[in-house]
């Protein structure tokens, strides 16, 4: 059955928020956080929604804490919750975040039967250096990031601002509403790290209806897709392999090469088969090992990546990485361990949503071309949020907003197209509001 348009929906943002998105969105960009230490983006985020009425979900109570990949370590955390609030974040809010449990989910409850409909945004940035090229726009106007190493690079802070545009618009049309509406703020996406945890605790296991967003980098000014369904499974993993040091020259039949080991794996890594069901990546990202020409190297680490088409083929790739690392362990007698620090199903939208998703964005000014597909080849751990939804009985999507920009993704030059803002705002407050009759139509029709 197909969707119905919606009984009551907006035609327009609040006069004056096409400004605070773009102010929302430049903060964001100038204080970037990477990965689990999101707290001072956390913490505006919590302000704003406590201002337009939402309850809010954040710290330990947001995530099941055995199930977060790749946390940085205490010493990163304690100083990063100091640099957020001397960046002036509130230090109460950050002191309950404790060890990195950043993020926050908003709750607008109407007290109206229905649905539960519920969008996300992720928050955090990239390890990167940014462009200080007068070309690049957020340095020339004065808003690219003070914090060393750390970029906006993948458009997150314009989510963050999305996701704080649609919850304005939400609050204004409260009466129009009924159910509940959800709004994500994920820490870590970076990595496929945050979305775990979150979905471990539960806050999906009741949504009706799901809906991801993302900016895409020169995929043609405000060109939709419905239903991005290219994203590849993936695991992340850190090895260290642990030998035994000793003089070069003097005693090297003491040792136990460490470096060796990472090496044989790293060559053996590489030389996986590919599998002949789908597409399958291996890479080693990183190689670190030794102290000095005449010492054998007693610790070595590598950072290494599997993805697949689909999660069986990854599950094959990372199965026989864990074989090489063992083996070229082994070959040289030294201990390894190997840390998953991050990883992602493949899980396509829900076919019968993708109608009513088109049927949202059309119309709203600033669209142009809208298609269902788009075939990406990434990863992205939003698919555990799908998945979930999906599990339940519920209806699940990954929408990207296309921008007239030329720099990719993860570059030091990359950069927002403003207007794609208020366009995702206004469609995705369409999306909240139709739910209900959308879900309604879907029914089955009862019979006597």
């Amino acid at each position: 059955m197909t969707s119905s348009a919606p009984e009551s929906t907006v035609t327009a943002l609040p006069e004056g928020l096409e400004d605070r998105l773009v102010a929302w969105r430049r903060d964001f960009h100038r204080f970037a956080e990477p990965g689990w230490t999101e707290f001072r983006t956390t913490s505006a985020i919590i302000t704003v929604l406590r201002e337009l009425g939402w309850d809010t979900v954040f710290g330990p109570e947001l995530h099941d804490a055995n199930e977060r990949l790749g946390v940085p370590a205490a010493e990163v955390l304690a100083a990063e919750r100091e640099r957020a609030v001397a960046q002036g974040a509130d230090s109460e809010l950050v002191e309950a975040m404790g060890d990195g449990f950043t993020g926050v989910l908003g709750i607008l409850e109407t007290g109206r039967p229905g649905p539960i409909v519920c969008f996300r945004f992720d928050i955090d940035s990239n390890d990167l250096v940014e462009s200080q090229d007068q070309a690049h726009r957020p340095f020339a106007e004065g808003f690219s990031s003070v914090n060393e190493a750390a970029m906006h690079g993948c458009g997150h802070d314009g989510h963050a601002a999305i996701g704080l545009g649609l919850a304005t618009v939400l609050s204004d049309s409260l009466e129009a509403l009924t159910g509940t509406v959800k709004i994500i703020f994920q820490p870590a996406e970076e990595g496929v790290r945050g979305a775990h945890s979150i979905v471990a605790a539960g806050w999906f296991d009741d949504v009706d209806l799901f809906v991801a967003t993302h900016l895409k980098s020169d995929d043609g000014k405000g060109n939709i897709v419905t239903g991005s369904d290219g994203y590849l499974a993936s695991t992340k993993f850190d090895v260290t392999f642990t030998g035994v040091g000793s003089h070069a020259g003097g005693d090297p039949e003491r040792g136990r090469n460490a470096l060796l080991a990472a090496a044989s794996a790293t060559l053996g890594l590489h030389a996986i088969p590919r599998h002949s069901a789908g597409a399958s990546r291996i890479n080693v990202g990183t190689f670190c090992a030794g102290e000095g020409r005449n010492v054998v190297p007693r610790a070595a680490t590598i950072r290494v990546e599997t993805r697949g088409q689909t999660s069986e083929i990854n599950e094959f790739m990372f199965a026989r990485a864990e074989d090489v690392i063992a083996g070229a362990a082994r070959m040289q007698g030294v201990d390894c361990t190997l840390t998953v620090v991050g990883r992602a199903d493949r899980e396509d939208p829900s076919p019968e949503l993708l109608p009513f998703i088109r049927e949202s964005f059309t119309g709203v000014p600033g669209v142009a071309e809208i298609r269902d597909s788009s075939g990406v080849g990434g990863s992205e751990d939003a698919t555990a949020m799908m998945k979930r939804v999906k599990e339940r009985g519920g209806l699940a999507t990954y929408v990207q907003i296309g921008m007239d920009t030329t720099a990719g993704h993860h570059t030091e030059d990359f950069d927002v197209d403003e207007d794609m803002l208020g366009l995702g705002v206004l469609a995705e407050a369409r999306i909240a509001l139709g739910t209900p009759a959308f879900l309604a139509a879907q029914a089955p029709e009862s019979t006597t």
